[in-house]
């Protein structure tokens, strides 16, 4: 169990990366970064680019595989082809749509499915919390249906497999934690906790319908009388829709400055990818967490 997200640079990051269209500067900056920590890059896209910013940042382009590419759907098929092929590890996304990087991800015959729906996974590591807490969807499914979240919670929980997990609870969140047939989200909960036989290869307990406070607070559960097996210290925050999702992650972020990373999770590998508007600690910590899912 993580108790802080700085934990995954502390074996070092020996995995390669293939960057889809990385001639961009926070992109190569987040990578010189990593590399630092023993990660090792396959920069995919205009080649020029890439040695020009490299340059520019004080890093040789001989520390890299440098492939040039003449489109962003030429970048991102070879970056697909290069984990297909076992050169690289993980795959992160830089100065490109993010449709065309997952057009080339979910192809049918050169793709990297798996038969999952992709998710995105949230690490945070909010003050007093005491552990890593994943927040998952809120970034690649606006309202997930019952065999969506299924697959979003399976996709999670896969996440904390790889990084050694021994016990996972999981929390289903809703307004409310009573089930009524008016609040689908409450149903789905309930249904989702009924799946045991899913949940059982990873030691995962699902409980919910349940509120934000009783999912991550022994003193809520309390003082409202909740009692359930994992209440009050959830690993994962399965989330009804997008928006909730995205709301407590940035609420995470910005009320409670909680240190983060994100990957998309889903295919044979995580992708990392990350916004311009993330921290270059952020997308340090992002390549890191899926340097080390991917390896795990």
């Amino acid at each position: 169990m993580l108790k802080d997200i700085t934990a995954l640079l502390q074996d070092g990051l020996d995995a390669t990366c293939a960057v889809a269209c990385a001639h961009d500067q926070d992109v190569l900056k987040a990578v010189c970064d990593a590399r630092a920590q023993g990660a090792r890059a396959m920069l995919l896209g205009d080649a020029a680019k890439i040695k020009t910013i490299l340059q520019s940042l004080g890093a040789s382009s001989d520390t890299f595989e440098v492939i040039n590419t003449d489109s962003d759907e030429h970048s991102a098929r070879q970056a697909v082809r290069a984990v297909r092929g076992g050169e690289a590890d993980y795959i992160m996304k830089g100065l490109m749509p993010t449709g065309a990087l997952l057009k080339a991800v979910l192809d049918k015959d050169e793709g990297l499915r798996t038969g999952r729906a992709l998710s995105h996974v949230m690490a945070y590591a909010p003050p007093g919390y005491g552990k890593v807490l994943y927040v998952t969807d809120g970034g690649m499914n606006p309202a997930p249906d019952l065999a969506r979240k299924a697959d979003i919670l399976h996709n999670a929980a896969e996440v904390l497999l790889a990084l050694g997990y021994q016990k996972i609870y999981a929390a289903c969140v809703c307004g409310a934690e009573q089930v009524d047939d008016k609040i689908p989200a409450t149903v789905d909960a309930a249904a989702l906790c009924e799946m045991t036989a899913r949940w059982a290869p990873y030691n995962m307990t699902v409980y919910g319908p349940v509120g934000l406070d009783m999912a991550v607070s022994k003193e809520a559960c309390a003082h409202k009388g909740y009692a359930h097996e994992g209440a009050g210290e959830a690993d994962i925050l399965l989330c009804p829709t997008y928006e909730v999702g995205n709301g407590i992650g940035k609420s995470l972020s910005i009320f409670a400055q909680a240190q983060n990373a994100g990957i998309v999770v889903g295919a044979k590998v995580p992708i990392v990818l990350t916004s311009r508007s993330d921290t270059a600690k952020t997308k340090l910590l992002s390549i890191a967490f899926a340097a080390r899912v991917g390896k795990g």
